[in-house]
């Protein structure tokens, strides 16, 4: 069985917030898991978040999951929103260190607040049984000194209370492969869940990675280059790459995915469909006579799970 969530970001303007709605209600017969909402680097979309967070609690079916970082808070100021969403009913929460504020040269843990991820998680369970995620990094976080280290950490987080690693986007599904394999051997056994960016402007997900170091293959240069005026081929050709993406993970037996959306639904719900959900009520189509099924594949030496 395919499960997804949904990433938004807190919009800024009444615009953005029209898209945003517009995208939840698009995607919200897909029955995803849950949908989180960003934290701002520096906690400057704190109010926002969790006015989005409860908002979508409270007027759709969704599950929400607000995101929490260390940045910019106390431990009391952090637990006690903790408890606000518990208080409302709110059960999801993504646990991140957290990006250094803007003009930082480096990340500094607040003097009274948690000073890394597994902490906050350590938290969070002292409050109440929240289902709690945290971020994976399948070519290593930028600031980890090795990826060892940053394994090291993953089961931190993991051993202090997390459920489910989500990872950092990438476009290659072989880096997501092996990093799957290195948890395996290293004994990890929470999920580890693919984070999708379906690319909506080529140039804008070239300053994502560079920021949080993931790889751009030459190959995705090649296929937008020459298009900066051409969005529908663009679209296209964004759609092509995501769904051949997610097609490699789900026949090596990824049955769990994670997208972020940048709060437009068009490509994520596309994708969505290659996987086979359907809105609630519609019945699925079975395959036509002769049509490629995706299978788990058995021995082409993986350590992940397979089958969904």
């Amino acid at each position: 069985m395919i499960n997804v969530s949904f990433e938004f970001f807190p919009p800024a303007d009444p615009g953005m917030e029209a898209t945003l709605w517009r995208s939840i209600e698009r995607l919200a017969p897909l029955a995803p898991r849950f949908v989180s909402v960003t934290y701002g680097a520096d906690g400057s979309t704190r109010n926002r978040t969790h006015h989005w967070v409860s908002r979508i609690q409270r007027e759709t079916p969704l599950t929400g999951a607000a995101h929490l970082t260390c940045v910019g808070a106390s431990r009391a100021e952090i637990l006690a929103l903790a408890r606000q969403y518990w208080a409302q009913g709110i059960r999801h929460i993504v646990a991140l260190r957290g990006d250094p504020p803007q003009g930082a040269e480096r990340y500094e843990p607040h003097p009274d607040g948690f000073a890394y991820a597994a902490d906050l998680v350590e938290g969070l369970r002292r409050v109440g049984d929240f289902d709690i995620s945290v971020a994976a990094y399948p070519e290593r976080h930028p600031e980890a000194p090795s990826a060892a280290f940053d394994l090291e950490n993953l089961r931190r987080k993991l051993e202090a209370g997390a459920q489910r690693a989500i990872t950092q986007f990438f476009f290659d599904p072989e880096v997501f492969l092996r990093f799957r394999d290195r948890c395996a051997v290293a004994g990890i056994r929470a999920p580890i869940v693919p984070g999708i960016l379906p690319i909506t402007r080529f140039a804008q997900v070239q300053r994502f990675a560079q920021r949080c170091g993931a790889s751009v293959p030459r190959w995705l240069h090649e296929r937008f280059e020459g298009l900066e005026d051409d969005p529908e081929t663009r679209r296209l050709i964004a759609a092509s790459v995501a769904i051949e993406q997610v097609k490699t993970l789900e026949r090596h037996g990824v049955c769990d995915f994670h997208f972020y959306t940048l709060n437009r639904a068009e490509l994520t719900y596309a994708i969505c469909r290659t996987l086979g959900l359907r809105p609630l009520g519609t019945p699925a189509s079975a395959p036509s006579p002769g049509e490629p099924q995706a299978a788990p594949l058995a021995a082409d030496g993986r350590l992940g799970p397979r089958g969904c």
